[in-house]
């Protein structure tokens, strides 16, 4: 039979493919929000270079489907053969249902997806091998799924990318990567926002319709399955064309660059788009938000940090007093909310060390988390700088040699170490903290014997802190000071943890026992401390990274970024209740202050003890960017959105008022315009440092 015939699903799929890519350009082309004038060169370009790109993108996407066709065949039903395979699918289907796999560590619905999935696999094999009577129309049905399933994501990506158009004039960008962060509140708001039972209804018929032409004309595939000779052939250019794809869809990619913003859009494949947001996790504040001229905005932050001149951050902090090289550790808690402490109402009794050290520590009463992600926390403590739009710096690719604190500790001769129980190339961490002057020490670094108990995220946290406990032995011989910054796991789905050390059991699986088996190991970390010679000369500085929960009712709910912090230093920092509006990222720049560090700066976050300090947080998501300052929420958004928000306390008779954290959060009624561009200022002025490279550490 022609080869030519046995690659028809690939060719059926490519036209359906490339004919809605076309007329979604004709359409975006003709859209309202494409204000623009297109000249002939622009106009040829963008549909010739289109179409070269989306049959490369095209050409990767279909890996799924050439994966599935190759491995159709009557041979593997064969006896001894299909026996043999199905029992490994059987195998591994009990393995995965009832051992102690990796899927189910993690938990979530993962080890739910892969069993149904294996289950639907397994199932089918047996149908295909007991029933040979049947094998040809259970294959057909299956091929005809197969194909469905194609063209439902071809529409359904179509769709997509016409809504996202209609939105913000773009292919997909990180908003597009964002909604699929927050699942339930985009499905949400698209239920709310269109006509979502039409749509769908129409995108099913019309798929069923498409399915049922493609199908017809390529069954011959299933009907005359190819030969072993037939299948390497068509393998071998399918390798060939994905190979040439690689490299020719970031060269076409350069191609868009026409003056014609709009041009380079729709030349540009949305699929492709999205993979690169994806990767290069940044959102550009200067497209998509609310703007001042930039002198003015560095103008307006210098009104709140008034050390600062042009347009820099960068400043001299002087000390009268003489430095202290005292021993610092930072310890950074997972998903660690305020409202788990008995002191902001909690009545569980779940940490009743952090508890009973918060009396004897200098507690800040009113801190705000800067997001809700662990790299946010790692950004906020580490550069200082605010949660800008996109993903966190830690994650991005220009990451490194930015100004820290470890980088103001290494030049006051400081060891300075990154400390984590589980692996630090999880979300790029052993990238972000080697670049920036950390020496790492994370999982792979632990001998057989230093592990008593792992899960998916680590080691305990009680390994951790006997490694750093050793470590920190090692340091103090040396007569250097260190500055160690320790981030633990245990307090992180699924919850796992050593059986016997609380009254929670560790298979039980429950985020309380995760926060009492974190609060039981971190005290076992200070009696240990406690008997080091080096103890009396640290100061220890303990928060959370981020809440345990972010969602709320509105984009950023403020109650859900109050997070625990406090530094014990018994002899050097007196116990006490600072109750003043703060952020995370002003949690370093104090304890320096309180080291009397001579130092240039170029944080955000500052000194709160200082007497020009003014109280404000900074606050976000991804995309939604948010300051809080006299007891209103300005937060700014895509689209130059603005929306401003009353924050009062919900009446709680147990706790004290510094304390309370949950809030009612209202629509102001009259917009506080100085508000706004304090908001934007900061947002503003921190991606243009981050744009043109000049929070770069100082040579």
């Amino acid at each position: 039979m022609n080869l030519s015939k046995k690659v028809s699903p690939f060719y059926y799929l490519f036209l359906f493919y490339i004919t809605v890519s076309f007329f979604l350009r004709i359409i975006l082309f003709f859209h309202p929000i494409t204000q623009a004038t297109f000249s002939w060169v622009d106009t040829v370009s963008l549909f010739i270079f289109g179409f070269i790109s989306d049959f490369f993108v095209f050409v990767l996407v279909s890996g799924f489907l050439w994966l599935y066709l190759i491995f159709i065949s009557n041979s593997k039903y064969f006896r001894p053969y299909g026996y043999l395979i199905l029992a490994l699918f059987v195998a591994l289907l009990l393995y995965i249902s009832f051992g102690n796999t990796v899927l189910n560590e993690y938990g979530s619905a993962l080890p739910k997806i892969v069993i149904a999935f294996l289950s639907i696999k397994t199932i089918l094999f047996a149908l295909l091998l007991f029933l040979p009577r049947y094998r040809s129309q259970i294959r057909y049905w299956l091929f005809s799924f197969v194909i469905f399933l194609y063209v439902v994501l071809i529409l359904q990506n179509g769709i997509s990318e016409y809504f996202f158009w209609n939105e913000f004039g773009v292919k997909y960008n990180f908003i597009a990567v964002n909604y699929l962060i927050y699942t339930n509140e985009v499905i949400g708001n698209i239920m709310e926002s269109y006509p979502v039972i039409p749509i769908f209804s129409a995108l099913f018929i019309i798929a069923g319709l498409v399915t049922y032409v493609i199908v017809k004309k390529s069954k011959v595939y299933i009907e005359s399955i190819p030969d072993f000779v037939e299948k390497m052939k068509i393998s071998g250019i399918y390798f060939l064309l994905f190979g040439l794809s690689l490299f020719a869809i970031p060269a076409l990619s350069v191609k868009e660059n026409s003056q014609n913003i709009f041009a380079n859009e729709l030349q540009a494949n949305g699929i492709y788009k999205f993979y690169l947001a994806f990767m290069n996790s940044e959102l550009d504040y200067f497209k998509f938000y609310k703007t001042v001229p930039s002198a003015d905005a560095y103008a307006q932050l210098k009104q709140q940090i008034p050390q600062i001149s042009g347009e820099t951050t960068l400043r001299q902090i002087q000390s009268k007093a003489a430095e202290n090289h005292k021993n610092v550790v930072l310890i950074t808690i997972e998903s660690y909310s305020a409202e788990f402490m008995k002191m902001y109402g909690n009545e569980k009794n779940i940490t009743p060390f952090l508890d009973s050290l918060a009396t004897k520590s200098f507690v800040f009463t009113n801190l705000y988390a800067v997001g809700n992600r662990t790299v946010r926390g790692l950004e906020a403590v580490t550069l200082c700088f605010p949660p800008t739009a996109g993903e966190s710096v830690v994650k991005r690719k220009d990451n490194k040699n930015k100004f820290s604190t470890g980088a103001i500790f290494k030049e006051k001769g400081y060891a300075v170490k990154f400390m984590y129980g589980g692996d630090a190339f999880f979300d790029n961490m052993e990238d972000f903290f080697a670049g920036n002057q950390y020496e790492i020490v994370d999982k792979k670094t632990f001998a057989p014997n230093e592990i008593t108990f792992d899960n998916i995220w680590g080691v305990c946290d009680e390994d951790m802190y006997n490694k750093a406990i050793g470590i920190m032995n090692k340091e103090a011989s040396t007569n250097k000071p260190f500055f160690n910054h320790i981030m633990t796991v245990s307090n992180h789905r699924p919850f796992t943890y050593p059986n016997g050390k609380i009254d929670i059991p560790g298979d039980a699986k429950s985020r309380d026992g995760g926060v009492k088996y974190t609060d039981f190991a971190i005290k076992k970390f200070f009696e240990m401390a406690k008997k080091q010679p080096w103890f009396t000369n640290t100061v220890f500085i303990i928060l959370a990274d981020h809440c345990a929960s972010s969602a709320g009712k509105t984009e950023l709910p403020a109650d859900k970024y109050r997070i625990p912090a406090m530094i014990f230093s018994p002899g050097f920092v007196a116990p006490q209740n600072y109750t003043n509006l703060m952020s995370q990222i002003d949690v370093m720049p104090t304890v320096l202050g309180l080291l009397n560090f001579k130092y240039q700066s170029k944080f955000y976050g500052q000194d709160v003890l200082k007497p020009d300090y003014k109280p404000r947080a900074l606050i976000a998501t991804y995309q939604d960017l948010g300051l809080i300052k006299d007891n209103i929420l300005t937060v700014i958004s895509p689209k130059k959105s603005v929306k401003q928000f009353q924050l009062a306390l919900k009446p709680n008779q147990t706790v004290p008022l510094d304390f309370q954290i949950f809030y009612e959060q209202t629509p102001l009624k009259k917009e506080r315009s100085d508000l706004v561009n304090e908001t934007i200022s900061y947002y503003q002025t921190a991606s243009d440092m981050l744009k043109k490279k000049k929070y770069q550490k100082i040579n």
